[in-house]
């Protein structure tokens, strides 16, 4: 249609005559849409108050970087290692994690590049791996990859650096340079059709990528010592560790006892299979990232267990959904923004899937909830963020059980919680989907 000035004129009549109209808009205009928006009732209801809840420790900060999906999966081994020693806090490197990360995944790449050479580089897929070869996000497999692999160390072997905390301007040249490695390889297999060449201009690229990690974030550490004062007094000290010794005698986790849920209910992913995102990853030698489809009521069950028994629970969600900053409330009810608006939003979320309307944008960690045992039902989740301490109430956020229907889209849980059904569906060999599959999304 053509938008005419009859259109407008008419529209203009027609906003004005409606009061409900002239209300909200001085409303929106004076407060911003957001506060004019707020259920003061209903925020009411999002308490900070749970009847499951564990030691809380201190909150992380990952600053200007978009780590969350670390942090929280090194918050995951932090509350294993407090609970381990009676510790009142401990932190690990997030920078130590950070430099593996960005070296694995640059390999990745140019892997995924000399794996496409025979694709059109204005194709879908080569589109696809160029657009983003150096963000910030990931998923739990990939964080698991660069745990397995590497080990941990605490945060004073590897301190945060401005480039860990800031990570803007790093990405941005590693970008630069994995993309005119990319154009390199491209151009050398056109002339001359010789891969094991790539393979040579490859790993001298990675030795560059390496110089420049080291310079941007440090160099890691290989040994260290581990030193604390737990609550009862007591000096602990294990001197001269690899990464690797201090992860298998201090942090004893087992990886691979974890399962990552989702809860997708698209038509092309069934329940109860497994799947698999292509060309989405970093330790090209290691797990690729896998995940069961289960309806959000197994998720649900698998996280309570899980805190019942003093866990904490990894996940991803749509964080910016409904967020209610002030109340630090993940909630439905409080902000009535299309009432304000006055229009009548009815997608399902199967269908902000697939209008990619939301995805997965951010993890963070469950670590307690409200369980109504004579309903049976969880009211609302204690949620640890990693946005720093003053960012919500003391750094934590409340989220309503509506909120986890709609926007939950991950969960990590221990093998012992979960059903037969969800173990064998996660062994089987996964169905592959397309690298820009909203499931494929990082956090």
């Amino acid at each position: 249609m053509e938008i005419t000035k009859e259109f407008l004129q008419n529209s203009r009549e027609k906003f004005y005559e409606d009061r409900a109209n002239r209300v909200a808009q001085r409303a929106a205009v004076n407060n911003g849409l957001v506060e004019a928006s707020v259920d003061r009732v209903e925020d009411e209801r999002n308490r900070h108050t749970f009847n499951i809840e564990l030691k809380e420790k201190e909150i992380r900060n990952q600053k200007q970087s978009g780590r969350c999906w670390m942090f929280a999966a090194l918050n995951l081994m932090e509350y294993k290692l407090c609970r381990k020693y009676n510790l009142k806090g401990f932190e690990l490197s997030k920078n130590y994690t950070l430099f593996f990360d960005k070296l694995e995944r640059c390999n990745y790449f140019l892997d995924s590049i000399i794996r496409t050479l025979d694709e059109d580089l204005d194709g879908r897929l080569v589109s696809h791996i160029l657009t983003d070869p150096m963000g910030d996000g990931g998923q739990w497999d990939m964080i698991k990859n660069i745990i397995k692999k590497y080990g941990l160390v605490p945060s004073y072997a590897m301190k945060e650096s401005v480039n860990s905390s800031a990570t803007a301007n790093l990405n941005n040249y590693l970008t630069k340079i994995l993309r005119m490695y990319a154009k390199n390889l491209r151009n050398s297999y056109k002339e001359e059709k010789d891969v094991e060449k790539l393979k040579k201009m490859q790993e001298e690229y990675m030795k560059k990528i390496y110089d420049v990690l080291s310079i941007s974030l440090g160099t890691p550490p290989e040994k260290f010592d581990f030193e604390v004062r737990n609550e009862d007094e007591e000096f602990i000290s294990d001197k001269n560790l690899t990464p690797q010794e201090f992860l298998k005698k201090h942090v004893e986790v087992d990886l691979d006892d974890y399962i990552s849920l989702i809860n997708a209910p698209t038509k092309d992913k069934p329940y109860f299979k497994s799947y698999t995102v292509d060309f989405l990853g970093n330790v090209m030698e290691l797990d690729k990232v896998r995940y069961v489809n289960v309806p959000v009521e197994v998720m649900k069950d698998g996280i309570l267990k899980q805190l019942k028994d003093g866990e904490p629970v990894w996940f991803g969600c749509d964080v910016a959904q409904f967020f209610y900053r002030k109340g630090a409330n993940l909630d439905l009810s409080t902000l009535k923004i299309f009432d304000l608006l006055n229009v009548e939003y009815d997608l399902s979320k199967e269908e902000r899937l697939d209008y990619k309307e939301s995805l997965m944008t951010h993890a963070m960690v469950f670590v307690g909830c409200d369980y109504d045992e004579e309903n049976k039902k969880i009211n609302r989740y204690k949620v640890e963020n990693s946005w720093g301490k003053d960012a919500g109430d003391r750094g934590y956020l409340v989220m309503s059980d509506e909120w986890f229907d709609e926007y939950m889209y991950q969960a990590l849980i221990n093998k012992k919680y979960l059903d037969e059904k969800v173990i064998k569906a996660y062994s089987e060999e996964p169905i592959h989907l397309k690298p820009w599959d909203p499931m494929g999304s990082l956090a």
